[in-house]
């Protein structure tokens, strides 16, 4: 045991999108996934690259891997999906159809414009040259934008999407970048493949660093469901008594739903990075004593959720939440009886800060911040004490919002930290092994889990509200449609229905439902949502409910962070 106090601190990055294919067409709907794989996915691990003495853990959900892999092919095969992509490289932006030309002036405006338009005078410009003519646009006629207007658009709203770390060591960028007008074919192409490339390159950057020792990756269930809802949606009223629920009882067939997500997403880990991942990060940290119980089944050995959650199951087993310097710094075991897991837990303020305060910040006075708040927690604990700090946040949306996509707060934190005398950069398999060999002392039984999330402890972000709960009905019908006709189909038919249900049963669809959203965003999700049940019916060769063709949320608020992110507390 050590002599002096020491704080093991866990950085735990999530990256996760949904699948944002029509399954009927293969075709791209909205083009997240390849425009964060190009800023933030590159930047996040370049930093690693670049201070080897840093270390950190990365949750990778395998659906977004899954389309980092077809987007790798797509590039190796020259024939692209995304529609938004190969407009990039299109020869001749004259005779494109005026759906495409909507497609680019809606979409390639659609950055933060702050931090990614506006430090762009080139891009800038033509920001202003739209806002000129479209009241003259007389039914969306867009024959005042010419070929090079759009591949000028094009080829700034993929440079604006590059990372920091690809406009410092990229010569193609850099050139591009210092051109700033008049993009030749050629020069469009020649972007394309540094897109290619960074895309191609990231699964194994990432798996070199998890085989030097410096990363641990982990994984979640394949295609990001709220496993608690799907186990039982009374698991709500742990946090929210009165919250009102779906009209249908239960998600039927949810622990078999569950299981297969889990063992499908180990699997898919494992092909990919040569591992069965020990860890697990529940989608959104969601978390139940049957959830926690079921992954322990799986011989997943940690997982990780939120602040609130722990605060909540202490309440609920009768113990002290009054201060989180006795409480929160520690994993804890939860247990069946006959199957173990460690649980441990986000520190809400620290999180938070990352995500949505330092970015209004010098990057120095944050960092700052940022090690002052770990020093009081480091005075907080007893001489030959150790404490377990877990920072855990989305790892792809808070950088947009960030100067230079963060790259300065990132360079100067992963220096300060692993610099520190007293801290100690690990990760959660670390903290088993410590314990395991008796430097750290074993984890604390915790006797009761109350369910929740990492946001506000509750599932409100996902169950609870009029929209919410009407997208769980209409898949709880799909569900009971499914479950009476599958096994009437062939084996390929079962295995693209079953694909395209696992899909439905994302938790980013209920995330965007809420009037609090913005509308243009929910609008998206929406869409999606009713056409990946769509196509579910018509997989199953069953006919469509009416109600798919309505929407089920209309949006118009104005969320922190464009609503890509939610804080773990309120602020």
């Amino acid at each position: 045991m050590p002599t002096s106090s020491r704080l093991y601190l866990n950085l735990y990055w999530h990256m996760h999108q949904p699948d944002y294919r029509d399954l009927s067409t293969g075709e791209y709907v909205l083009p997240w996934t390849y425009l964060h794989a190009m800023k933030d996915y590159s930047d996040m691990v370049y930093h690693l690259e670049q201070n080897p003495k840093a270390r950190a853990s990365f949750n990778f959900v395998p659906i977004l891997l899954e389309q980092l892999v077809d987007y790798s092919e797509q590039f190796s095969q020259g024939k692209l999906r995304d529609p938004l992509l190969a407009l990039l490289v299109e020869p001749d932006l004259s005779n494109i159809s005026p759906e495409q030309c909507r497609l680019i002036v809606e979409s390639c405006f659609k950055s933060h414009h702050e931090k990614m338009l506006s430090p762009f005078p080139h891009y800038q410009r033509l920001l202003q040259l739209f806002q000129l003519i479209e009241p003259i646009m007389v039914n969306n006629d867009f024959h005042y934008l010419s070929a090079q207007y759009k591949a000028d658009l094009l080829v700034w709203y993929h440079l604006a999407w590059c990372g920091e770390s690809l406009r410092r060591e990229n010569s193609v960028v850099q050139h591009l970048m210092q051109k700033g007008v008049l993009f030749t074919l050629e020069e469009r192409q020649q972007l394309l493949n540094v897109i290619a490339s960074t895309i191609q390159g990231l699964i194994p950057r990432y798996k070199a660093l998890m085989e030097k020792g410096q990363v641990e990756l982990s994984t979640t269930p394949y295609y990001h469901p709220i496993l608690p809802l799907l186990l039982d949606f009374t698991s709500t009223k742990d946090a929210m008594p009165d919250a009102p629920l779906p009209e249908h009882a239960r998600y039927d067939d949810g622990v078999n739903r569950a299981r297969a997500h889990i063992e499908s997403a180990r699997d898919y880990h494992q092909t990919l990075f040569g591992q069965v991942p020990k860890g697990m990060w529940p989608a959104e940290g969601a978390v139940s004593h049957a959830a926690l119980s079921l992954l322990a089944e799986h011989g997943v050995q940690w997982a990780a959720t939120g602040q609130g959650v722990l605060a909540n199951s202490l309440v609920k087993s009768h113990l002290s939440a009054d201060d989180k310097h006795q409480y929160l710094y520690q994993p804890y075991r939860v247990t069946n009886g006959k199957n173990d897991v460690m649980c441990f837990f986000r520190d809400d303020a620290l999180s938070d800060k990352i995500g949505f305060e330092y970015a209004k910040m010098h990057s120095t006075d944050a960092v700052n911040d940022f090690m002052r708040a770990l020093d009081e927690i480091l005075a907080a604990t007893p001489k030959g004490q150790c404490k377990v700090v877990s920072v855990i946040l989305d790892g792809e949306n808070a950088w947009e919002y960030y100067p230079y996509n963060g790259y300065y707060f990132l360079k100067e934190l992963y220096q300060a930290l692993a610099n520190h005398s007293a801290i100690t950069m690990t990760t959660f398999s670390d903290i088993l092994k410590m314990q395991h060999t008796g430097q750290l002392p074993p984890a604390k039984i915790l006797p009761q889990v109350a369910a929740g999330s990492w946001v506000y402890g509750t599932f409100s972000t996902w169950i609870g509200s009029q929209a919410k709960n009407l997208a769980w009905d209409l898949l709880c019908t799909a569900k009971k449609v499914y479950d009476q006709t599958i096994n009437a189909l062939p084996t390929a038919e079962q295995q693209a229905c079953e694909r395209q249900l696992a899909i439905c049963e994302g938790s980013d669809w209920f995330w965007w439902f809420g009037d609090y959203n913005a509308s243009d965003s929910v609008k998206s999700f929406d869409r999606l949502y009713r056409l990946n049940l769509i196509n579910l019916y018509q997989l199953l060769n069953q006919p469509i409910p009416d109600n798919l063709h309505q929407p089920i949320s209309q949006g118009g608020g104005n969320s922190e962070n464009a609503g890509t992110m939610r804080r773990g507390q309120d602020a």
